[in-house]
């Protein structure tokens, strides 16, 4: 175990997109099997991990709305704190710039850095595939953000291999309308048996219009993504834009001759309430490094 502790991290949390959703199955127990390319973008929530005297967990500015025992950074730190069993506290600090109910894995992120900064602040020495274990307890996406690198995930989300990919600019545009997940794959019309791909057909041409398959549901029951959509398509012709993960954010892979200038005035005249952002693919999470590679 790790001597190293600190006492306050400040770490950037990073958002994802998927460059395609594929469901190709679903298991006995209800989870759906998929296939997708997840790719880290540099669009980051900021959360502060500060040690206290006191053994608890503190949320200093807890989302409103949200309940502690559905809190996943609360969660996160209750769940090594008990695994562990340790005596330790932390304040909690979250700065939310990724929105909520997007499809980008913004909660799923904040749950994996406070997990890493949390076994560095007290010095746990855990590896990535025990913190991976630990987060798949709270949610499919959270292994993901712990490993830590560009991937191209199947099972529920826990399998993932490393993919290396040009790095790319994409504009992401949020409708200001979430979408419950679990809405998404209960519906009866979610596509749940599309063919497998592999990686190495997936990386001959990662940038090539492959689809999400929890889209069209999306799109019936949140007008806001064919919105979306349609104003990516007609703001930026040929762009061919998608959903990421299960809405409701959709994205467009940019053209590097696009002026920066003529972005910035479509992002200044998007629909009132809705965000947009271009963003930069990113290789790795910036919390990487914190993992202890024991």
């Amino acid at each position: 175990m790790s001597k190293a502790v600190h006492d306050k991290l400040i770490l950037q949390s990073p958002a994802k997109l998927n460059l395609f959703l594929h469901i190709v199955g679903r298991r006995s127990d209800g989870y759906h099997l998929l296939q997708s390319a997840f790719q880290l973008i540099d669009w980051c929530d900021t959360i502060i991990l500060k040690r206290i005297s006191e053994n608890e967990i503190r949320h200093a500015n807890p989302i409103p709305g949200v309940l502690p025992e559905h809190d996943l950074v609360v969660r996160a730190a209750t769940l090594l704190k008990d695994f562990c069993q340790i005596k330790a506290g932390v304040e909690i600090h979250l700065k939310k710039e990724i929105p909520m109910g997007a499809g980008l894995g913004g909660g799923s992120s904040d749950a994996a850095t406070t997990l890493i900064g949390l076994n560095k602040l007290w010095g746990l020495g855990l590896d990535t595939n025990t913190l991976c274990k630990l987060g798949l307890q709270l949610g499919a996406d959270i292994p993901f953000f712990i490993f830590g690198k560009n991937a191209f995930v199947e099972g529920i989300g826990e399998q993932m291999q490393e993919i290396s990919l040009e790095q790319r600019d994409f504009l992401v545009i949020f409708p200001n309308q979430g979408i419950p997940t679990l809405r998404i794959f209960q519906d009866p019309q979610l596509t749940r048996d599309h063919g497998q791909i592999t990686m190495e057909g997936f990386l001959a041409s990662p940038w090539s219009s492959l689809s999400n398959d929890c889209q069209a549901v999306a799109m019936r029951i949140c007008p806001e993504v064919k919105q979306a959509l349609d104003w990516i398509s007609q703001a930026i012709p040929g762009s061919e834009p998608r959903m990421s993960g299960s809405g409701s954010s959709v994205f467009a892979i940019l053209d590097p001759k696009i002026e920066r200038e003529k972005l910035e005035n479509l992002l200044q005249n998007l629909p009132k309430g809705w965000k947009g952002r271009v963003v930069r693919g990113i290789n790795k999470n910036p919390a990487y490094n914190l993992i202890s590679s024991d």
